[in-house]
Protein backbone atom coordinates (compact mmCIF):
# COMPACT_ATOMS: atom_id res chain seq x y z
CA UNK A 1 0.00 0.00 0.00
CA UNK A 2 2.54 2.62 0.86
CA UNK A 3 4.57 1.46 -2.68
CA UNK A 4 1.26 2.57 -4.35
CA UNK A 5 0.75 5.56 -2.36
CA UNK A 6 4.14 7.22 -3.35
CA UNK A 7 3.62 5.98 -6.67
CA UNK A 8 0.28 8.20 -6.77
CA UNK A 9 1.72 10.97 -4.66
CA UNK A 10 4.34 11.59 -7.58
CA UNK A 11 1.50 11.37 -10.10
CA UNK A 12 0.05 14.20 -8.52
CA UNK A 13 3.38 16.07 -7.98
CA UNK A 14 3.72 16.16 -11.78
CA UNK A 15 -0.23 17.29 -12.42
CA UNK A 16 0.82 20.53 -10.07
CA UNK A 17 4.25 21.31 -11.53
CA UNK A 18 2.16 20.63 -15.18
CA UNK A 19 -0.35 23.07 -13.72
CA UNK A 20 1.87 25.81 -13.02
CA UNK A 21 4.38 25.71 -15.47
CA UNK A 22 4.29 29.06 -16.84
CA UNK A 23 2.53 28.87 -20.46
CA UNK A 24 0.41 25.93 -19.15
CA UNK A 25 -3.34 26.84 -19.39
CA UNK A 26 -4.83 25.91 -15.75
CA UNK A 27 -8.23 25.80 -16.08
CA UNK A 28 -10.36 25.32 -13.46
CA UNK A 29 -11.39 21.76 -13.18
CA UNK A 30 -7.94 20.96 -13.60
CA UNK A 31 -7.06 22.82 -10.27
CA UNK A 32 -10.18 21.21 -8.60
CA UNK A 33 -9.10 17.83 -10.18
CA UNK A 34 -5.48 18.27 -8.20
CA UNK A 35 -7.13 19.17 -4.79
CA UNK A 36 -9.33 16.01 -5.05
CA UNK A 37 -5.80 13.91 -5.31
CA UNK A 38 -4.28 15.72 -2.99
CA UNK A 39 -7.60 15.31 -0.67
CA UNK A 40 -8.00 11.43 -0.79
CA UNK A 41 -4.27 11.06 -0.70
CA UNK A 42 -4.08 12.51 2.29
CA UNK A 43 -6.97 10.40 3.65
CA UNK A 44 -5.61 7.47 2.41
CA UNK A 45 -2.08 8.27 4.07
CA UNK A 46 -3.91 8.84 7.24
CA UNK A 47 -5.65 5.61 7.49
CA UNK A 48 -2.70 4.12 6.63
CA UNK A 49 -0.70 5.56 9.25
CA UNK A 50 -3.63 4.21 12.12
CA UNK A 51 -3.61 0.43 10.38
CA UNK A 52 0.36 0.80 11.19
CA UNK A 53 -0.14 1.96 14.82
CA UNK A 54 -3.27 -0.27 15.51
CA UNK A 55 -4.00 -2.78 17.92
CA UNK A 56 -4.87 -6.19 16.81
CA UNK A 57 -8.16 -6.15 17.89
CA UNK A 58 -9.01 -3.11 15.30
CA UNK A 59 -6.84 -4.32 12.45
CA UNK A 60 -9.17 -5.61 10.33
CA UNK A 61 -11.70 -2.35 10.46
CA UNK A 62 -8.84 0.00 9.88
CA UNK A 63 -7.09 -2.63 6.90
CA UNK A 64 -10.83 -2.15 5.23
CA UNK A 65 -11.01 1.50 5.72
CA UNK A 66 -7.23 2.03 4.27
CA UNK A 67 -8.02 -0.37 1.60
CA UNK A 68 -11.39 1.35 0.44
CA UNK A 69 -9.18 5.03 1.20
CA UNK A 70 -6.93 3.43 -1.56
CA UNK A 71 -9.52 2.43 -4.04
CA UNK A 72 -11.03 6.05 -3.88
CA UNK A 73 -7.89 7.49 -4.57
CA UNK A 74 -7.13 4.83 -7.24
CA UNK A 75 -10.50 5.50 -8.94
CA UNK A 76 -10.38 9.12 -8.75
CA UNK A 77 -7.23 8.50 -11.17
CA UNK A 78 -9.21 6.99 -13.94
CA UNK A 79 -12.60 8.79 -13.38
CA UNK A 80 -13.28 11.06 -16.28
CA UNK A 81 -12.60 14.80 -15.90
CA UNK A 82 -12.50 18.14 -17.70
CA UNK A 83 -9.20 19.28 -18.76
Amino acid sequence: METQLEIWNSRIERLVSRSLTQGAPSNFNTLIHVDELKVLYALALSKLGELKGAPESDRARLEAEARKGMDELGDAFTKPWRR
